[in-house]
């Protein structure tokens, strides 16, 4: 079978998942993110404790982050979809194994 007659082409190195070292770095590094956007939040609730409505909209924009930066750090990479061969009978062959007869040697 030449290269041009392949039904699907060859998987490349470059089209490869990254390594789990890769990943796990990512998704530590995502975590750290989002967890250190919490601290400014935080601090600045502290600045603005004379503005009530102030205050209150950085400590509820700091009470869900945590619960973010978990899920955002155990979320992995989608799995690339693909083809996978499977064997279609033809249509017109519905329960039978071949239409020929076949010669009977009696011994």
């Amino acid at each position: 079978m030449q290269d041009s007659e392949r039904e699907y082409p060859p998987v490349l190195i470059t089209e490869a998942a990254p390594s789990q070292d890769d990943q796990l770095a990512v998704r530590k590094r995502r975590y750290l993110i989002t967890m250190g956007m919490r601290i400014p939040c935080l601090i600045l609730a502290v600045v603005f404790v004379n503005t009530w409505w102030l205050m209150l909209l950085f400590v509820l924009i700091s009470i869900p982050l945590p619960w973010i930066a978990v899920l955002r750090a155990n979320d992995r990479p989608a799995r690339r979809a693909e083809r996978m061969s499977r064997f279609r009978g033809r249509p017109d062959s519905a329960g039978e194994l071949e239409s020929r007869d076949h010669p009977v040697i009696e011994v």
